[in-house]
């Protein structure tokens, strides 16, 4: 019995195979951003004290949670243009743009480490938009759209509870 790996056809979506590489890096990249703002916003929800308690852990839900289902999405982006998505820390804090919080910060740095993370976010999606463009990947263009403004709506948001 002889032992072969199937031959897969080649990917001949419009888009060729060194665009569609940068496209999946940029996208990798934004799946790293993507999830340690997700852990960071979940890590927020579980530890939040002090007097906005239940309005911060209520928002910090409903922000892990769309961010959850983001994940997915821009993993089968870079899968459907033919390359692994990232999925382990080490890659996760190798490609991100976010630090790690340490420790447990206080309500409001929570409120600010999460702005800052959505902002940086958001400058990760906004950054593969050239070659996006270049290359006519609608798919890419209009994910990264629907990203950009679920992160700059929520950094609008979060920004507006630091206001005195």
């Amino acid at each position: 019995m002889e032992n072969r790996k199937a031959k897969l056809p080649a990917i001949d979506i419009g888009i060729d195979a060194a665009d569609r590489e940068q496209i999946a890096n940029g996208l990798s990249a934004l799946l790293a951003d993507s999830y340690t703002l997700y852990l960071m916003t979940h890590n927020f929800h579980w530890n939040v004290t002090g007097p906005q308690f239940n309005t911060l852990h209520q928002m910090f839900m409903t922000q892990y949670s769309e961010q959850w289902s983001a994940l997915d999405l821009i993993a089968e982006r870079i899968r459907a243009l033919g390359f692994p998505a990232p999925g382990t820390y080490g890659e996760f804090a190798r490609l991100a743009s976010i630090e790690e919080v340490k420790g447990v910060p206080k309500a409001s740095e929570m409120v600010r480490h999460l702005v800052a993370a959505q902002e940086a976010t958001a400058r990760t999606a906004r950054k593969l938009f050239p070659v996006v463009e270049k290359a006519g990947d609608q798919p890419t263009a209009d994910l990264l759209t629907q990203r950009l403004e679920v992160h700059e709506k929520t950094a609008w948001m979060l920004r507006s509870l630091l206001e005195e």
